[in-house]
């Protein structure tokens, strides 16, 4: 992974004390908390509901054993024993002390890590494919694009004051496991006809009370020219977005109001301006980023294992387990595995400080000392031999962390909702636990086969609920808190708004009401191997609204 050189280190520290600097004086009376805002939201601290929260930067969801130790003991001396992982891969402390944030941020420097962008108005962390670099169906690595994208956005002077938050996704597989569609720019590693590296560039995706899905700009931008033209495509949002409505300034609405195709040609008439500039990529600048990204020595194994098969026929939990919570690794012998952060006894994607120490234990034991984090809220072990996995899985067992339900019914992305969150409208932890508690039957949920179920608790979307194959909107109707559901939606390379079914549910319907959804997709699939979204695709709203309504 990308080892920091010394101006990173220097920066880092920099802006640390400054910092520090701010909260004494923010302590003292000598700024008040409107002045005081605006740097604590660039060093992402934000004010909730009951506490300040810190969210702390995962770039493209890469994590060392080393910082997941040092997230853990920040849990364990700053929080309340726990860190929260994001639909961003980043991970977010609850109840840090205003006083003691400081000391936080030192800690994290220590291992390259900061809060720096992870709020504001500003560029936010780059995310990606969780299995970048390993997954067998990759194009090319999407990790060093996002390194340059990282070093690029960092403190960029110009866009420091964007009209709203500006966020990016990078994808090089040919499935999209970082919702690339959704994003205000979204990347996809792809080869033309003669061989060579270049990128389809989405714009104007996104979600909260107005989403949309990404529109094609480019469908092959060189590699070399990435940074030109993403600098194009901010600067003209910079110059143009709105920023006399909040609900209107980001790009997606730029690029609807704007229209697509004169949006496009105002991008490329900027790059015109920009693309033979130093900003251009060199093939000896690409090559010293993808250095830090080489594989490590895998050896030389069989892809076939007796024990293991040994273990599949004799421990049915063991082998459900492997049926849903593992991958194929592009090398044999190894293989990707999902640590689900869905247990029924935690709110998604909650971790305690005991289960990241461990977790850095068994990347260092099993994974070559790495673990990543995915926007589904969940963390992954990427290169884990065939011969450990019956020993880590039992490991994992014992941790709450092996959960067989990877894009299965309980693997529910749920914002914090109004348990922390300031601007919820409803609750969405408490609803995500009634539906985990509901459907708790391995067979039933294995039986549904890959489905998405999301959770927002306002319409800011958090919890991703409307690209869900089934999503729920918590709002606050007349004082009373009630769930409106969505159906087909989708997060990945087919991507989908999901559409509102009907009237919303009380909080005491609502998993009667994802019953009864799930229940007409058994009665109308064709097969078992007709997954929720293509029923739901094939046979339309109206037999569900049936049901529902009827």
């Amino acid at each position: 992974m990308y080892q920091y050189s010394q101006a990173d280190h220097q920066l880092l520290l920099e802006r640390v004390t400054q910092f520090r600097d701010q909260v004494e004086r923010r302590l003292k009376g000598d700024l008040s908390e409107e002045e005081f805002k605006n740097q604590r939201l660039r060093n992402g601290l934000y004010l909730q509901l009951h506490a300040y929260m810190l969210r702390v930067a995962v770039p493209y969801g890469l994590l060392s054993s080393e910082q997941m130790r040092t997230l853990a003991h920040i849990a364990r001396r700053y929080d309340r024993g726990y860190g929260h992982f994001s639909t961003r891969q980043n991970i977010q402390y609850n109840w840090p002390k205003l006083e003691e944030v400081p000391e936080i941020l030192d800690a994290l420097a220590a291992v390259e890590m900061h809060a720096i962008q992870t709020s504001g108005n500003c560029i936010r962390n780059t995310t990606s494919d969780p299995l970048a670099g390993v997954a067998r169906d990759e194009i090319a690595d999407p990790r060093p694009y996002c390194e340059l994208i990282r070093q690029w956005s960092t403190f960029h002077p110009e866009f420091n004051f964007l009209p709203r938050k500006f966020k990016i996704a990078v994808s090089g597989a040919i499935h999209d496991r970082a919702a690339v569609a959704v994003h205000d720019i979204g990347l996809r590693l792809v080869k033309n006809d003669a061989g060579e590296l270049g990128l389809e560039v989405y714009v104007g995706g996104g979600l909260g009370r107005t989403p949309m899905i990404g529109k094609l700009v480019r469908d092959f931008l060189p590699v070399h020219d990435m940074l030109t033209y993403m600098e194009a495509i901010l600067r003209v949002y910079n110059q143009l977005g709105r920023r006399d409505n909040l609900y209107k300034a980001r790009i997606k609405i730029l690029v609807h109001e704007t229209g697509e195709e004169k949006f496009r040609e105002l991008v490329e008439a900027e790059w015109e301006n920009i693309k033979a500039s130093k900003l251009r990529l060199r093939d000896e600048d690409i090559d010293a980023i993808r250095a830090h990204f080489k594989d490590p020595e895998y050896e030389d194994l069989a892809d076939f294992d007796e024990t293991f098969d040994q273990h599949l026929l004799t421990d049915t939990d063991f082998a459900k387990w492997v049926d849903n919570n593992l991958e194929l690794h592009k090398k044999s012998g190894y293989r990707v595995v999902y640590l689900s952060l869905k247990s029924p006894d935690q709110p998604p994607g909650d971790v305690t400080a005991d289960q990241m120490d461990s977790i850095a234990d068994l990347a260092d034991r099993y994974s070559l000392g790495q673990i990543r984090s995915t926007h589904r809220q969940n963390l992954v072990l990427s290169d884990v031999k065939l011969t450990d996995l019956y020993e880590l899985w039992q490991e994992l067992k014992n941790l709450g962390l092996a959960t067989p339900n990877y894009n299965h019914l309980t693997d529910i992305i749920a914002c914090p909702g109004m348990d922390y969150c300031s601007l919820a409208t409803a609750r969405s932890l408490p609803i995500a636990q009634a539906l985990t508690d509901r459907f708790e039957n391995y067979d039933y949920v294995n039986d549904l086969g890959d489905i998405s179920l999301n959770i927002s608790g306002c319409i800011n979307a958090c919890g991703h609920h409307h690209v869900a194959n089934i999503g729920i909107l918590g709002v606050n109707k007349k004082g009373i808190e009630v769930y409106q559901l969505t159906l087909g939606g989708s997060a990945r390379e087919d991507a989908a708004i999901g559409k509102i079914i009907g009237p919303a549910f009380t909080a005491d319907e609502i998993v009667g009401a994802v019953g009864t959804v799930l229940d007409v997709y058994l009665q109308n699939r064709e097969d078992e191997e007709e997954d929720f979204l293509t029923t739901y695709r094939r046979i339309g709203q109206a037999p569900f609204k049936e049901q529902l309504y009827g």
